[in-house]
């Protein structure tokens, strides 16, 4: 007899929401008995109201979300009801912050609750207008004269201080993506910087603790990450991505823009001296003109100088960190953009790192193939971190504390809603999600 696979309860299915420029797709995962992750569905539309990673049209960018949705509630039997959305764009920043509390006694342990209020405290360090702290991440702590601390719960002493990776973005940007989701008529569960998603599904753990930088090339914008013994150091964005470089082919070779991207993808090279010279793609023109021809060497010259231009950026970053010279790992590609032929060798040659194309299939149940491919990164990405985000509820549930100091506590999300709730119920109660009514994802196939 057949053995039939059991079903995940309802409470353990994830949706990631990937809302990027060129694309918004919706990934629907649970975790099987192995601990890798099932992707029981995916739904994608092409994103029009999407610039440089922030929404400009709202209207558009329902639309796409719901055409997506539908598609992965199509394809996973599924009732998608809440999603973690990736959050990016050049409005995202991020500074350093060192934090320190006085205890009473040197002789009572450092509790969970006391790390926690540390970390709380962060949320509500003065920002500039408009402005709001997305994510407080702990990097090292530091106990009386002790130093290098990860996680300091259990250990005793009265000068506690730690140093803080804050994330900030824009009020405006975060609550448009917002309002999107929610008239989309779904339920907003976090909101999680891509390039952290990014990098749950690409990076190994020695490459997180030796030191690497992930550089997560999308349609708007290209997201940086470092990390350095298992923690965030720096992160960045760019306003340079795929789509620049489609926009110059479109110019440079004066033809339009849906057949500059198809020569991109199936013809261009991010080095020209990789190209023959005597190769011609032939493109046809507009009605009543005669095709045009394109040498393939001045395609991926047009496409060579742009990506040459983005690597700067990214080598800016990099020594903007102060982490030049610890980076071991090197440099991790991901991203639609990292497909890109050779554009691996000229990351290698312009920074003098090592540099790999990250794809989250390691992290993928058998089967999954069809999102093991890096345009796929950030969405599984959060997936993974909604279902880490499910693990620790559960275990708060039943009395159970987290290990890790370093765990991305709160979000931007939180604090938006405790403020800004009443006025979003107000402002769309003309617009009940109707298909919707009670907030979960659940099966639409009976568990036998």
């Amino acid at each position: 007899m057949r053995k039939i696979k059991p079903e995940p309860p309802p409470e353990e299915i994830v949706v990631g929401l990937d809302v990027g420029t060129t694309k918004i797709c919706a990934i629907v995962g649970s975790r099987n008995e192995h601990g890798k992750i099932d992707i029981l569905g995916q739904g994608s539309a092409v994103s029009d109201g999407v610039n440089l990673g922030e929404v400009q049209n709202i209207d558009k960018t329902v639309l796409a979300i719901q055409k997506a949705v539908k598609a992965a509630e199509d394809s996973a039997q599924v009732d998608i009801g809440v999603v973690h959305v990736g959050i990016a764009g050049q409005h995202i920043n991020s500074l350093q912050h060192r934090y320190s509390i006085l205890r009473m006694s040197n002789t009572v342990e450092i509790s969970r609750q006391e790390v926690d209020q540390m970390v709380d405290s962060m949320y509500r360090l003065p920002m500039e207008t408009g402005s709001e702290i997305i994510h407080v991440l702990p990097q090292e702590f530091r106990v009386d004269h002790i130093t290098g601390i990860k996680d300091p719960v259990g250990m005793s002493g009265v000068h506690v201080d730690a140093d803080f990776h804050v994330i900030t973005g824009k009020i405006a940007s975060a609550s448009m993506l917002t309002r999107c989701v929610i008239r989309a008529g779904l339920e907003v569960s976090d909101l999680i910087l891509e390039s952290i998603a990014s990098a749950e599904s690409v990076l190994h753990a020695d490459e997180r603790e030796a030191g690497v930088a992930l550089v997560d090339i999308g349609g708007g914008t290209t997201d940086i990450a470092i990390f350095k013994d298992n923690i965030i150091r720096h992160s960045a964005s760019i306003p340079l991505g795929g789509n620049i470089i489609t926009h110059d082919i479109h110019l440079g070779c004066a033809i339009m823009a849906a057949q500059a991207e198809r020569l991109k993808v199936q013809f261009g090279s991010a080095l020209a001296k990789e190209v023959r010279d005597n190769e011609i793609v032939v493109v046809p023109n507009l009605q009543g003109r005669d095709p045009k021809e394109i040498s393939t060497r001045n395609l991926a010259s047009i496409i060579q100088s742009r990506v040459e231009e983005m690597v700067e950026h990214v080598r800016y970053a990099i020594r903007l960190s102060g982490f030049e010279r610890q980076l071991i790992g090197g440099i991790v590609l991901t991203g639609g953009g990292s497909q890109l032929r050779h554009i691996r060798p000229l990351f290698e040659y312009m920074t003098g790192l090592d540099v790999r194309l990250g794809c989250p299939g390691e992290h993928l149940a058998a089967g999954n193939e069809r999102v093991a491919n890096a345009h796929y990164a950030t969405g599984v990405g959060l997936v993974m971190l909604g279902l880490k985000d499910f693990a620790r509820h559960g275990r708060a549930r039943e009395g159970d504390q987290p290990s890790e100091a370093g765990v991305i506590r709160g979000s931007f999300f939180d604090n938006f809603i405790r403020r800004a709730g009443l006025w979003m119920e107000d402002t769309f109660n003309d617009k009940p999600n109707k298909r919707h009514p009670n907030r979960r994802n659940r099966s639409n196939d009976p568990i036998h």
